[in-house]
């Protein structure tokens, strides 16, 4: 680790002791006076266990924010004739291949009309189990290739899905990527732009030591609110952390799993995943393979795409909100994993602080969702000596503190000229959050103590990328336990007999008041 490296990740530890210690002082503020009772030292243990995470969320927010303003994130240029061989990849599995496909011809297409159509291909690593999709599959294939000189479009099936999708890769590593050197991984809803592409194969060629290039991810243009608004925050907010973050893990950035370019050789040398102790293998693979490759000595950053509107590197969010609770539980029962690799000797240590994030991005969730009905329970029996400007001070943090990424974001895009619309659609998406906020919070609390009493809830679906309504029915049946814990909460703060509890608990309790409504108007592709 350089001397410049060393002293960046000091100034980021005093920035997140900083914030923590803050918002831990507000904290004791708002909960000491009058003596101590048994919920405020509870909420007090909770807002101790995330004042740590909030602090790097505000760290890396501010950071981002400053190296944006200042014009330090832009992207390499590409060279002039790339050298190395690279293959477009798309991982499938019982996927639209008529949605899948036309992107990577696109890609591809882009690629040859700029004259290095000779240095790419495309290769579809099929997973597909029903036989009738894979013969479809297999025919669009064969139709696409014959848009192409032999040997441009490559493709295999594999009979079984050892190792999920870590293993599709690996295994057509080991034996149908001979003469490639970069493997570009795509989702089957990821779209990337000729540009950009060319732009990372140029940093991978500037670097021989870079041996993953990750970018960043926009969301694909949507109909319904869900998707839109969703991504309105989340490609500011995500550009903003990936270069704050950036700033102080320098080399040993993270992975993502796609839109991401691959250096062949080492991956194939040091990313070949164990199984778990219990025999089961490893779901969220990512992160693992960035881990063994810090300790291996080799280079993995993250790419900021500037480009306009993000469409240099784009992936389809989910289009309502069941679908996001779906991708979330799956997510975290593959973050859950990485408990038992947490003291593996073989990963890098800051690859392991990152497994660590991910298993507290989801752990902290219960404790972080705790809080309310703590706060309401305290403000019902014992409420009366809260200084009210400290605890809207307290509230007011925590919130910009969670969220400075994307409010940065927002900052940084209305400086350098937005506009008003942009201005309008940020205080939508504001709004957006703040319901959304509440609902997922009650959902990780469930998903985790599922997890740890030993149930499951439908944590390794298929995900369905198409937009459709949601009907008032499944909404309910989906969102009555959010809606009863709202209003058990908001009893509570009315029987505090205090205006002031039941306006400052309105905002966190409105999410889970309104989770019906919520999900079926935000569904409606010709909502506005």
């Amino acid at each position: 680790m350089t001397a410049d490296l060393r002293a960046r990740r000091r100034l980021f530890a005093a920035l997140v002791a900083f914030v923590a210690l803050l918002l831990v002082d507000l904290g004791l503020r708002v909960l000491s006076p009058g003596g101590w009772t048994g919920w405020e030292v509870l909420l007090l243990l909770c807002l101790l266990a995330n004042a740590p995470w909030l602090g790097l969320s505000a760290a890396t927010g501010f950071l981002g924010a400053a190296i944006r303003l200042r014009g330090e994130d832009a992207a390499p240029v590409p060279a002039s004739r790339p050298t190395l061989r690279t293959l477009l990849a798309v991982c499938l599995r019982d996927e639209d291949t008529e949605a899948v496909l036309p992107p990577l011809a696109r890609l591809l297409d882009g690629l040859v009309e700029r004259g290095h159509g000779a240095r790419f291909a495309i290769a579809v690593l099929s997973d597909t189990a029903d036989p009738r999709r894979a013969c479809a599959e297999e025919a669009a294939i064969r139709r696409l290739a014959g848009a192409y000189r032999p040997g441009t479009v490559l493709h295999r099936r594999r009979l079984e899905n050892t190792g999920y999708k870590a293993g599709n890769v690996m295994d057509f590593l080991d034996h149908h990527a001979a003469g490639f050197d970069l493997i570009l991984l795509l989702d089957a809803d990821s779209e990337m732009t000729p540009a950009a592409v060319l732009r990372m194969v140029g940093a991978m060629e500037a670097d021989s030591q870079l041996a993953i290039l990750q970018s960043t991810i926009a969301g694909r243009p949507a109909a319904a609110p869900f998707g839109r608004l969703f991504g309105a925050g989340h490609r500011p907010g995500s550009l903003t952390w990936a270069v704050g973050q950036n700033w102080w893990q320098g080399t040993e950035g993270p992975f993502w799993g796609h839109n991401a370019l691959v250096r062949i050789a080492p991956f194939r040398t040091h990313c070949r995943l164990p199984t778990l102790p219990d025999g089961s293998h490893i779901l969220s693979h990512d992160h693992v393979e960035a881990a063994r490759l810090h300790a291996a000595g080799w280079a993995v950053r993250v790419l900021p795409d500037t480009s306009p509107g993000g469409d240099g590197s784009r992936e389809s969010h989910p289009p309502n909100l069941p679908e996001f609770l779906v991708r979330d539980r799956r997510w975290a029962a593959g973050n859950l994993q990485y408990r038992h690799l947490l003291r593996d000797p073989s990963l890098g240590a800051l690859g392991r602080f990152q497994m660590l994030q991910a298993i507290l991005h989801y752990v902290l969730g219960p404790l972080w969702f705790a809080m309310l009905p703590l706060a309401a329970l305290n403000a019902a029996m014992d409420g009366e000596g809260t200084p009210r400007g400290t605890l809207v001070a307290l509230l007011a943090l925590g919130y910009g503190a969670l969220h400075l990424p994307r409010l940065a974001g927002h900052a940084v895009a209305l400086l350098q000229g937005a506009g008003l619309p942009y201005f309008r659609t940020a205080l939508a998406e504001s709004v957006f959050l703040l319901l959304f906020d509440a609902i997922i919070a009650f959902d990780k609390t469930l998903t985790v103590l599922s997890h740890a009493f030993g149930l499951r809830r439908g944590t390794w679906l298929a995900q369905h990328r198409a937009e459709r309504r949601v009907s008032w029915g499944e909404a309910a049946a989906l969102l009555w336990p959010h809606t009863a814990a709202g209003i058990v909460i908001l009893g509570l703060l009315a029987t505090s007999g205090s205006a002031f509890a039941v306006l400052a608990g309105l905002p966190a309790c409105a999410g889970l008041l309104l989770a019906i409504p919520f999900c079926v108007l935000t569904a409606s592709p010709d909502a506005g």
